[in-house]
Order: C-alpha cells, then structure tokens, then sequence
C-alpha cells in the first residue's frame, strides 16, 4: 500500500497535464499513487492517459465523470482514495522532484492521529515562494490560525489524512459548479492542528482560464454555493466578530443574487447579519454590475 494519493481534478486541460506527469515520474520517492479525477472532459485527456497507465512509468488511477465542477471532483477523489494520506495538484501545477519525498519523511517522522495533516508552502513556477514562509517558531497550527492570527499570506499546499477528508463532503447545487473549498478545512481546524513544512511542495502557474483567475465570475454564477460557504464560516466556534462580519457581507450579497426572501431567518448569526446588510447590498451591486455578461 502507498502512503501518499497525489489527486488531480482536471477539465480540458490535457494541454497541460503531461508538464505534472513528467514532474511526478521524476519524484525521487515513489510511494505515491497519481488518481485523476476527469470532470467530463471533451478533449483527449482520457486517451493521455490511457497512453501513461499502458507506459507504466506510474502507478496511476483514472475516474471519469459528467461535469461537477471542482469540489465535485475533490468529493469524488476523497470517496476513491485508500491511502492514509492525499494532496491535490491542480491540472496546471506541478511539484519540485523531493515533494513526495519530504511529505513522507515529515510523516513518518512526526505524524500521527493528533493531527489533520500537513502544511507546505506553493511557490510560482520560477521557484518564489507565494506570499511568505511558515512561522519558523511553529511546529504545528491550524490553518485559519496561521492566516488569522500569525499573519501568513498566500496559497499553501495542503496533505490531509484520507479518513479525515472523507469527512464534511461538499454539496452540489444544481446548475452550479463552485463552493469554496476551504469549507472543509475549516471544519477539520475544529479538531486538529496540521505539521508545519517550510518547503515548496507545488509549483504553480495561474492560467488565464482557472478558477483563481475568474473569481468574480464564479461569485455570480454559483451564489448558492458561496452562501452555503460563508454560512459555514459564520458558524466557525473559534473565529472572531469581525471575521464572522465579512462572512456575513458576503452571505448577503449572495443571497440577493439567488433572490432568497428568507437570508436572514437563514442566518446561523442574524445579528451580524443585519449589521452587514448594507455592506452585503454594495458588493451586490459592485458583483453585478462587474459581470453584467455572465448569465447572457
């Protein structure tokens, strides 16, 4: 049995998918399994594929299914995945030749049932780190901690214990194909702290057609999955007023575009809710009127 599942949530993008193929046969630890999770590709990712699990360079898992978007295919991926550890690798990132073999080592070292995982830094594709380094006096955090208390910004790439992932899986709205994926890891913050790791585990290169890149597009088209992410994190015991306030701004703004009468009685904190109100109705309009084409 493997230790670690690298999964890759992957739509069209065969263009780019050999660039992370080359990168995993080059892992100078091979105790991984590379699970692709196809979410209903057109072009010929199925027939890349099929070439690499015939080449037999890794040891590879193919899942095909109808469009879902990425939390679908992340649900998908923690459904399938049997090894004690996993971490996602977009489609157009790739990982340093000792990322496998750091995770491992880490783990074995210092790894266990008291925490969720790991956490390691991403870099861009020339090797700069995003935002800044871990807190080199920590051995362990959250993740909402390292961002809201000890001042960590940028992407950091996460591993996750399997049997704690299959945990809290992400709703599919009919006719969207976006929430926010930090609902999860959130949760799990609840119960556990994660290893710090001050080394670069992906490289990432942010393409004109990604999700990090259309945000304000995803926001319009997926408000019933934005809603139900900033409701959670409204109920979050250990996040503050003001962290709970933004959630709350957000929540409106995405409920006025699915036109929900009932977003107050639907608020886990209706207090803050009604002081974010106002606040909720000027992104609404700022969304609206920056994405006037997106429902044409």
């Amino acid at each position: 049995m493997k230790l670690l599942t690298v999964f890759t949530p992957t739509y069209n993008r065969a263009f780019c998918l050999g660039k992370l193929y080359e990168t995993l046969i080059d892992q100078t630890n091979q105790d991984f399994i590379w699970l692709i999770v196809d979410d209903g590709s057109t072009d010929n990712t199925k027939h890349l594929v099929d070439q690499w699990i015939k080449d037999g360079h890794l040891s590879i898992k193919y899942i095909y299914q109808e469009n879902q978007g990425m939390h679908g295919a992340h649900n998908t991926a923690y459904a399938a995945i049997d090894t004690e550890l996993n971490v996602c690798i977009d489609s157009d990132d790739f990982m340093p030749e000792d990322a496998v073999e750091n995770i491992v080592t880490s783990w074995r070292e210092y790894g266990g049932e008291k925490v969720s995982g790991i956490i390691g830094l991403d870099s861009y594709t020339d090797g700069e780190v995003i935002g800044t380094e871990l807190p080199s006096h920590l051995k362990q955090s959250t993740l909402f901690n390292l961002y809201n208390k000890h001042g960590v910004k940028g992407d950091k790439k996460l591993v996750y214990r399997t049997e704690l992932t299959k945990e809290f899986p992400y709703p599919v709205f009919k006719n969207e194909k976006y929430v926010g994926l930090a609902y999860k890891y959130f949760r799990l913050d609840e119960k556990y702290e994660m290893l710090l790791l001050n080394k670069v585990l992906c490289r990432v290169e942010y393409l004109e057609d990604g999700s990090s890149r259309n945000m304000l597009k995803q926001y319009r088209r997926n408000p019933k999955g934005f809603a139900f992410y900033r409701k959670e994190l409204m109920t979050l015991r250990f996040a503050g007023v003001f962290f709970k306030f933004r959630q709350a701004v957000h929540y409106v703004s995405s409920s006025l575009m699915m036109k929900n009468k009932r977003l107050l009685a639907e608020s886990p904190q209706k207090g803050i809710t009604i002081l974010a109100l106002p606040f909720g109705c000027l992104l609404y309009l700022y969304v609206t009127s920056r994405t006037r084409d997106v429902l044409n």
